[in-house]
């Protein structure tokens, strides 16, 4: 009994809880629904809890109780980073008192560690808005880093659950060949694409455009995470009709913006998804994306 104990505790010091599938499933908590979907893909037996919903802004959410709970109990955890999270969890991590989930551990994931970087800033000052220093955080529209990044997610449950480790290889090898298939789908059918010129709200796209050859001229927002003014708006009014091709916004911000500027320059607005539905896989998040993009690009050349 005494040597159980032993073990246990120094399972627990060290990040990594290997659990029999014969007691119960791997409890796994994420701070987006993206990396829900994408773990779900890797360990669909597993119980995993998201902290925010598709209509919710990750910069911005409440250490609740409910949250400090699921996160005292979870084996895993896996979260964007590169500060997209830094108001608020590491006060989850501090209370919850898990050492599963400290950085530094094996179960504690963070996508952006394992993703190629845009935007990284040598020094950050609050005068130029809310940017973050290790870059763009919103990684989960690296289209190509999902496949280096199943193969570090696959390892890691291998190590922290090798009960169940022959499981996770044939899953993650399932997820990677699915998703190259759909690389080289995305890429053909999203070719016209190519070349658009958009005004965002937010650099919530980055990675996205950066892949599809797409560009963000200008900005809903003075500076980020600021949001818009009527002035800035105003001289965004101005810019030249072959300045950009279109408006985009997100599902979970103000439409408002995008439409005052849609009414001034005759432009179309498209509203994307910032992440997964309910049920849904990460490829349909991009399936949903391309078809919106495309969809808004037809409109605007019939109305041209």
């Amino acid at each position: 009994m005494h040597s159980k104990v032993t073990l246990t505790k120094w399972m627990v010091a060290v990040g990594a809880v290997a659990i029999s599938p014969s007691v119960m499933a791997l409890d796994i908590f994420v701070c987006e629904p993206e990396w829900k979907a994408f773990l779900s893909a890797h360990a669909p037996d597993a119980s995993i809890y998201s902290a925010t919903t598709a209509k919710q802004d990750p910069h911005y959410v409440q250490a609740r109780p409910s949250l400090i709970a699921k996160m005292r109990q979870a084996d895993i955890a896996m979260c964007s980073g590169a500060d997209l999270e830094i108001g608020w969890l590491p006060m989850l991590q501090a209370r919850s008192s898990n050492a599963a989930i400290q950085n530094g551990a094996l179960s504690m994931i963070y996508a952006s560690d394992y993703v190629r970087m845009l935007d990284t800033h040598d020094h950050v000052d609050r005068s130029h808005g809310d940017i973050h220093e290790h870059g763009n955080p919103h990684v989960q529209f690296a289209a190509n880093d999902m496949i280096p990044l199943s193969f570090v997610v696959s390892k890691r449950l291998q190590m922290l659950d090798p009960s169940n480790g022959q499981t996770y290889q044939l899953h993650g090898m399932k997820f990677r060949a699915h998703w190259r298939n759909k690389l080289n789908e995305w890429q053909e059918k999203a070719a016209p694409l190519k070349g658009t010129q958009v005004v965002g709200y937010h650099a919530t796209y980055r990675y996205l455009y950066e892949w599809l050859g797409m560009e963000q001229v200008a900005d809903l927002e003075p500076k980020p995470g600021i949001s818009p003014t009527t002035s800035h708006l105003q001289s965004l009014s101005k810019l030249d009709e072959d300045a950009f091709d279109v408006i985009v916004y997100s599902s979970h911000q103000d439409r408002r913006p995008a439409n005052w500027l849609q009414q001034r320059t005759g432009k179309h607005v498209v509203e994307l998804p910032l992440t997964v539905s309910d049920g849904e896989g990460l490829d349909q998040l991009y399936d949903k994306v391309i078809d919106d993009l495309l969809s808004t690009l037809i409109s605007s050349a019939e109305k041209d």
